[in-house]
């Protein structure tokens, strides 16, 4: 049984796609924080347009409606599917909408989308396919220990895995080329971390990091439970480096 990828290939750089930049926001339960993240979206990233995409993912409260007061478009799940569930729905359809770039970050206020040129950077500049923004590279305002401690584990373990020198598998803020975008495969609705860099490095494409700022979230709470999120997350990627 395989537990890494197989040494990693790069494919030709992709041309830059033109279009604009779409900044993609799952959202559960976060109808007091939503508005406020859009709001932090710059107009333009680069010379290029940006638009906000929120997917609801089955909020019992009034995400929807605040997220269409402050800007965005809204689609929702009709119940709750899952974060990689609402990241493989809103990255389709950016794409549809014609992206050249599709970023996402939290929208409980953890990540500053006034950062988002840091990521399309690389990746509108022909450099990179896929970015990260790495809290441990950059400026972390708090995480708890043991919320640090997790991190650095589970992203020592995607580095070996993944064969690339990574700082942040767990990064909530991320953005793809529209190449990368079209070709993503999200592999559980759990979530989309490790299955995503998984997917997109043992296709070839060119991985980046940049550093961001995090601040840890102020009200509500995180879904992520560590045993629930290891018995989601491990037999999914010894899937993924075994196929059938």
């Amino acid at each position: 049984m395989r537990i890494r990828l197989s040494h990693r290939t790069t494919r030709p750089p992709c041309p830059v796609a033109s279009g604009p930049v779409y900044l993609l926001l799952p959202a559960h339960d976060e109808a007091d924080r939503v508005a406020a993240v859009i709001d932090r979206l710059p107009a333009q990233v680069l010379g290029r347009e940006t638009y906000c995409l929120v997917v609801d993912d089955g909020s019992a409260d009034d995400t929807a409606r605040r997220a269409t007061a402050a800007g965005a478009s809204v689609l929702s799940h009709g119940a709750n599917r899952g974060l990689g569930a609402a990241v493989r729905t809103g990255i389709a359809e950016a794409v549809a909408r014609g992206a050249a770039m599709v970023a996402f970050c939290d929208a409980d206020g953890e990540y500053d989308p006034g950062e988002l040129e840091r990521l399309a950077q690389p990746i509108l500049e022909g450099a990179a396919d896929y970015v990260v923004g790495s809290r441990f590279a950059g400026r972390i305002g708090d995480m708890r220990p043991h919320r640090r401690i997790g991190n650095l584990v589970l992203t020592r373990a995607l580095r070996l895995v993944a064969r690339t020198p990574l700082t942040d598998g767990q990064s909530g803020f991320r953005a793809l080329s529209r190449a990368a975008a079209v070709e993503a495969e999200i592999a559980h609705d759990y979530n989309y971390a490790q299955v995503l860099t998984i997917d997109l490095i043992s296709k070839g494409f060119r991985y980046a990091e940049v550093p961001i700022t995090y601040s840890f979230r102020e009200g509500g709470h995180s879904f992520v439970r560590l045993g629930s999120y290891l018995r989601a997350v491990i037999p999914t990627v010894l899937r993924q480096l075994n196929p059938p």
